[in-house]
């Protein structure tokens, strides 16, 4: 996995033509070529899983990461970048929001971080800036200055009216009553039944990608492991994996299992959370109450495991490391009580009623907008980042369960099976670390230049970071949470669900607001 550009390009990692060691495709193509391009890849089978703009200095860059799933010609996937220069003092590009629903949304982002307009966008509105933002002010340009004075938020936030008869307005949020991240939602109703809601969301936005800058690739891990915090270690791998294919870094075997069995622990205990929390939004408290107990004995073996309970700290460049392998034994009886809480749950007819056909996101849906992880696979889609990107075994127990019927009840019973899949994988995992810790992150990361991307499949879904590292420095880290993905298929799937039944269909999704707003 050499990190180095070929061609003698830029090693800041800018434009360059071929094949990196990493396998990643590489081309540089001007603003013309871009839309046939990047629809030819979309056609082949690819979905865009990253947009990123650079500031180069004379000019400005977007890079638009492409990845196809593992097949015999990639056994480990296919990416392809095809990058554009923009000039700075015509910073445009165009837009390829009429062949693929996420460009339209990376675009808004681009055009608020770094002021490149995309052209022919449908609806070119600001997304994560809110009204107060300064209009000429772009954070994410090198020469952005110090930040500005910033105004009140006075200005009407374009929610798309409904009119008719007996149809009105129920605004809810940002602020909550409970302990959640801010979010808007606006819902246009006829008595109970929603015709339309609008989310609207960055109240939480932390200019993550821009503190990654000038940072060590070490300092970096910290940060990763911040970007949602019941993520830590789905974003801290992501970012790890990048930086060393970015710097062709070596891992050791038993390091990578350790990385999985991370990965698997936090799924289990996310995945029971909401197992709980869901059945809680129809008053079936009982099995709510018991799956937090077992969500707080889940943390305390993470903290046994790492030393922290969000697993803070195990991963690192180069590597990983445990205090303590986990019992598998009594991961495997939480495994149990989760099964029979689930179906005192499922025995309820109350609650399957509820959950029966109320907010449906179909399958055509979902693949048209993007939605990665559960959500995705509960509509039907095969979609799973540790087949599709495979980087480690993880043994005859892993499986990808796919519902279809894309409602609550699918949304639910995949997080069942998702768990009990997990809960094997990790017993498989164990086995094969045979007493083994990992060796650890490296204590100093070789000073480098070169650019790297990796998917991981993160407990929502797929998340992919892709790095830019110059003489030791992080130059650019660009990330996509799957929350990204999937929090606009939440309206879609609302379209005739009743106003009491927004909670519970929330919850379904459960996305992250953090992730989402960087």
């Amino acid at each position: 996995m050499n990190g180095q550009p070929l061609n003698g390009g830029d090693t800041s990692g800018g434009p360059e033509n071929g094949v990196r060691a990493d396998g990643t495709r590489t081309r540089t193509l001007t603003r013309e070529q871009l839309v046939e391009s990047a629809g030819a890849l979309l056609a082949a089978g690819h979905r865009l899983a990253l947009v990123a703009g650079h500031d180069d200095g004379d000019d400005l860059r977007v890079v638009y990461l492409f990845t196809r799933a593992a097949d015999d010609e990639a056994p480990a996937g296919l990416r392809t970048e095809l990058s554009v220069v923009v000039p700075r003092a015509d910073a445009w590009v165009p837009s390829l929001a009429a062949v693929s629903f996420s460009a339209g949304r990376f675009e808004r982002a681009l055009r608020d971080q770094f002021g490149i307009e995309p052209a022919g966008h449908p609806r070119p509105r600001r997304l994560v800036h809110h009204a107060h933002w300064p209009d000429d002010w772009y954070p994410m340009r090198h020469d952005a200055g110090d930040e500005p004075r910033f105004a009140p938020d006075t200005s009407s936030f374009a929610f798309v009216p409904v009119e008719g008869a007996g149809v009105y307005e129920i605004p809810v949020g940002p602020v909550h009553a409970g302990m959640i991240e801010p979010g808007h939602f606006r819902f246009s109703v006829v008595g109970e039944t929603i015709v339309r809601m609008k989310a609207r969301l960055w109240f939480v936005h932390r200019g993550m990608e821009k503190l990654f800058e000038g940072r060590t690739p070490e300092q970096g891990v910290e940060l990763a492991e911040k970007i949602s915090g019941d993520t830590s270690v789905g974003h801290a791998l992501t970012y790890a994996r990048a930086v060393e294919a970015a710097l062709d870094l070596p891992v050791p075997e038993a390091d990578v299992l350790v990385r999985a069995l991370l990965l698997e622990l936090e799924r289990v205990h996310n995945h029971v959370s909401d197992i709980g929390a869901i059945c809680n939004d129809v008053g079936f408290g009982i099995v709510h109450q018991h799956t937090q107990r077992l969500r707080e004995q889940l943390l305390r073996t993470n903290r046994e495991v790492t030393g922290h309970r969000l697993a803070r700290g195990a991963i690192g460049i180069g590597g990983a490391r445990l205090q303590a392998l986990p019992d598998v034994a009594a991961l495997q009886e939480v495994g149990e009580r989760v099964r029979e809480l689930v179906q005192v749950a499922l025995d309820s007819s109350v609650l399957v009623d509820r959950f029966t056909g109320t907010a449906v996101l179909r399958a055509d849906q979902a693949a048209e907008m993007g939605v990665l992880g559960y959500v995705a696979r509960a509509s039907g889609l095969d979609v799973d980042a540790r087949r599709d990107h495979p980087w480690v075994d993880l043994g005859p127990s892993f499986t990808v369960p796919t519902g279809g019927t894309g409602d609550v009840l699918a949304r639910f019973t995949q997080r069942v099976e998702e768990l009990a899949v997990s809960v094997a994988v990790v017993a498989h995992l164990v086995e094969r670390l045979d007493g083994r810790l990992g060796t650890g992150p490296l204590a100093q990361v070789p000073v480098g230049s070169g650019t790297g991307s990796a998917f991981v499949e993160a407990w929502r879904g797929t998340a992919c970071h892709r790095v830019e590292i110059a003489d030791g420095r992080l130059r650019r880290v660009s990330v996509a949470d799957p929350s990204f993905f999937t929090w606009p298929a939440l309206p879609v799937a609302l379209a005739d669900t009743i106003v009491p039944d927004f909670p519970l269909a929330n919850k379904s999704f459960n996305q992250s607001y953090a992730g989402n707003d960087l």
